[in-house]
């Protein structure tokens, strides 16, 4: 997610028809690692498979409680609005972002998150709990503040430090959030901005979000960051894939907005295959296009770029988010029902919109499009399975 964005911005139901797929989920053995899904096309296997904590709760929930899954709605971190609250409720939306700003500091952000977590929709009597998420990278771009959390500096300031330095630190702020109630934060940036370009790229170089000007330096330092995430246990999302250090646009606030540069095997995507390496939960996507990978489609629309190449040739199994799908110019143009159906068909996992208004919309198409389309219900249940897998690892699943 872009700073112009930041700076600005129920019941149960009877139980489900869908069938209960055979998925299986495996996590990672330690850390906050990436949740290893199933393969599209899986070996044959022999004896009983084993059912997993994953695999009880998704068959214990009702149809839109998945499709709820499926979505992350924006709250505002100071003043939340009553009726857009209700509409995450009465959508079964499971993960929440934490939008704009907020200076209260972290005992009202945790009294905040506490009181969407005793929301939360249960299954089998237990509470599946939710993602609760920020943009807490540092610098222009730092949604909460106040008493019990650092100033954060920016991308650059960071990116001068020694990667030592720099994990002992996001370990801190990451233990800031946790004690918040913030279980995952919308960052590192993983953008590589030449200096060429440097502030006359808009979304990143003009607001210091860099940790540098080259792969390799951001490569260390955004691992650094998000090594020190995992340490306090904070998931942490690598962004924004394939990234957007050469493009001059802000998707936040301008259409079609092209990188003509990136490639599928450009130095760029080094900082995003060493994240994902290191075992990234999360990766979210831009909303610009990319000409020399698929020139027809929006990244976060794309195929090539979800499937083909996060997915295929970098090997990542975590959660694919979306950048916001709710407000950002760049996709005004797309029907909102139409957004969020095109980024899970492309192999996306999670809609993220600032916006909950647009959820309803969003949701009815998802429900009338797996219920039609046995394809994209399998995509969706198996996205479904890797956000509760991301749950599961941090906490937010019981299964006792």
């Amino acid at each position: 997610m872009t700073s112009q964005r930041t700076s600005s911005r129920g019941s149960r139901g009877k139980r489900g028809l869908w069938p209960v797929l055979p998925l299986t989920v495996s996590l990672a053995a330690a850390g906050l690692g990436v949740a290893q899904a199933e393969p599209a096309n899986p070996a044959p296997v022999t004896g009983v498979r084993a059912v997993t904590c994953v695999d009880r709760v998704f068959a214990g929930m009702t149809g839109p409680q998945r499709v709820g899954q499926l979505f992350m709605g924006g709250v505002n971190a100071s003043l939340p609005d009553r009726k857009r609250l209700q509409v995450l409720r009465q959508y079964h939306v499971g993960s929440v972002f934490l939008a704009g700003r907020s200076k209260s500091g972290t005992r009202a952000t945790k009294s905040l998150a506490d009181g969407l977590q005793a929301k939360a929709d249960t299954v089998a009597g237990h509470r599946v709990g939710l993602l609760v998420s920020t943009d807490q990278e540092g610098g222009q771009v730092q949604v909460l503040s106040g008493p019990g959390f650092s100033t954060i500096p920016s991308g650059l300031v960071q990116g001068s430090w020694s990667t030592s330095k720099l994990r002992s630190s996001a370990a801190l702020w990451a233990k800031q959030l946790k004690a918040a109630g913030v279980n995952l934060n919308l960052a590192p940036v993983t953008d590589v901005v030449p200096s060429s370009l440097g502030r006359n790229n808009a979304p990143i170089g003009r607001y210091d979000r860099e940790y540098g000007h080259t792969a390799t330096t951001v490569a260390s330092h955004s691992g650094a960051f998000a090594a020190g995430f995992a340490q306090s246990k904070v998931l942490a999302t690598l962004k924004h894939f394939p990234g957007l250090g050469y493009v001059r646009g802000n998707t936040d606030t301008t259409a079609n907005v092209v990188d003509s540069v990136t490639t599928g095997s450009s130095a760029s995507i080094t900082p995003f295959r060493s994240g994902i390496k290191a075992g990234a939960p999360f990766v979210m996507i831009s909303l610009a296009t990319y000409s020399r990978i698929d020139s027809k489609h929006r990244a976060v629309f794309s195929s090539a770029v979800i499937q083909k190449l996060l997915r295929t040739s970098l090997g990542f199994r975590g959660v694919v988010v979306s950048d916001d799908l709710g407000n950002a110019v760049a996709v005004r143009s797309v029907l909102p029902a139409d957004r969020a159906v095109a980024f899970l068909n492309a192999g996306g996992d999670q809609v993220l919109t600032v916006e909950p208004n647009l959820i309803p919309a969003m949701a009815k198409a998802v429900q009338a499009r797996m219920a039609h389309n046995p394809a994209f219900r399998l995509k969706a249940d198996r996205s479904v399975h890797r956000i509760l897998a991301a749950k599961q690892k941090a906490g937010l699943l019981y299964c006792g």
